[in-house]
């Protein structure tokens, strides 16, 4: 095994809640060093949120692990003195303030680029930096309500459910991710940084993969709507009932829908010119969906729906509850849950990364930093003395969780 492929990488995440954080996040599981950059007392907004076990966050401990942390309160001469020590000593900046809010402290990108002009600075907002709502906050529902997404999962008629997994905030934490090493690679080149500039709604609009097309390319006339648990474009492709559970069937193919049909139905089915060809399939979207449903419905189980489509050959799989994901062995052989020692709570289960490389082995990462926790030691690495790391404690300048 080699050292891990961003060692020596210095980051500094002053970024709160989600997209900043998971992308920081990333980039530390891949052996950067991120120093987590907090203010005093409440630090993070995301420590307030659920799930609170003794006062600590789950939603900050996953988002925040493999990471050091600094508390300091900018409001003090010798904190900003310290802050600006780091930037120049970092290889990337990652922020999620509205666009202009850390200038106005000498942090925006004109500022530290000056210091430290090969500095990758990475900026999440809602809008990005430019554009008639640039100024506008915004979290990740914003963005996917107003990306289109929205409005076309749910039942026609019915307001659209919500994701109830933060879509926006994390598709933009990996394209940041991904963004930050393509710059750190053109750094090699150039010596030079960059600001890239990053946008909910922008990660969320690239995101579709036919729905915006399929307008732009119909010139207007092909207009998505809501169709429920099923896809009339693409016949079958759907959600379907079982007597104690649903599933999920993928027979869109040609010959997959074949063997559907000859499970189903025999060869009378698999034969029927109504269903033959996907453009025949979609014009009979609606006879095609009743007989899988009716079907699915007069069988023991859902377990036992799922065996007879495995050994036809047709893509299918159980609609997971989230303990059913948590037990999984599948899950489980993939080392997607991960185990930690907390200095606290004891032995922490989390979600892990999905990074498998065949020369690294990332590991468990140590976990999420207590509020301050490495004040001292990243001061002194910047060369600040005992006796100033002492002072800045007692004025404030410097705060740690007791």
């Amino acid at each position: 095994m080699t050292d891990l492929p961003l060692k020596g990488i210095k980051v500094i995440d002053y970024s709160h809640f989600l997209a900043g954080p998971f992308m920081s996040r990333t980039l530390a599981a891949l052996g950067a060093d991120v120093i987590k950059v907090e203010r005093p007392k409440t630090g993070d907004a995301g420590r307030a949120s659920p799930t609170q076990k003794d006062g600590i966050s789950g939603y900050f401990l996953q988002q925040n692990m493999g990471k050091r942390g600094l508390c300091l309160d900018l409001r003090h001469p010798k904190a900003v003195e310290l802050m600006k020590r780091l930037t120049r000593t970092a290889d990337v900046f990652v922020e999620n303030y509205r666009p202009g809010a850390l200038a106005k402290f000498g942090l925006g990108y004109e500022d530290l680029a000056k210091d430290n002009p090969g500095l990758v600075y990475a900026s999440v907002s809602a809008f990005g930096h430019t554009g008639p709502l640039s100024e506008r906050a915004g979290f990740g529902l914003i963005a996917e309500a107003m990306c289109g997404a929205m409005s076309i999962i749910g039942k026609k008629g019915e307001a659209p459910p919500l994701f109830r997994m933060p879509l926006a905030d994390m598709y933009t934490g990996i394209h940041g991710t991904a963004a930050i090493i393509a710059a750190l690679y053109g750094r090699e080149k150039t010596g030079l940084g960059q600001h890239i500039d990053l946008a909910l709604y922008d990660c969320m609009v690239s995101m579709h993969d036919y729905a915006l097309q399929g307008y732009l390319m119909s010139d207007g006339q092909n207009l998505p709507e809501q169709t429920g648990d099923n896809l009339p474009d693409s016949t079958v492709y759907g959600c379907f009932a079982a007597p104690d559970g649903y599933l999920v069937i993928a027979a869109q193919v040609d010959d997959t829908w074949i063997r559907l049909a000859r499970l189903i139905g025999g060869d009378a089915l698999a034969n029927d010119a109504r269903f033959i060809g996907a453009a025949n399939r979609n014009a009979h979207n609606a006879q095609a969906i009743a007989l899988v449903r009716d079907w699915c419905a007069a069988q023991e189980s859902r377990a036992a729906i799922l065996q007879m489509l495995d050994a036809a050959g047709v893509p299918a799989a159980p609609v997971q509850t989230i303990d059913e994901v948590a037990n999984d062995p599948q899950i489980a052989a993939r080392g997607m849950i991960i185990e930690q020692d907390h200095p606290k709570l004891g032995k922490v289960r989390l979600p892990n990364l999905p990074f498998r490389f065949s020369g690294y082995d990332l590991g468990v990462p140590k976990a999420a930093p207590e509020l301050g926790e490495d004040n001292a030691s990243i001061a002194q690495e910047l060369g600040f003395s005992a006796d100033e790391i002492a002072e800045m404690r007692e004025t404030g300048a410097l705060y740690q969780d007791s």
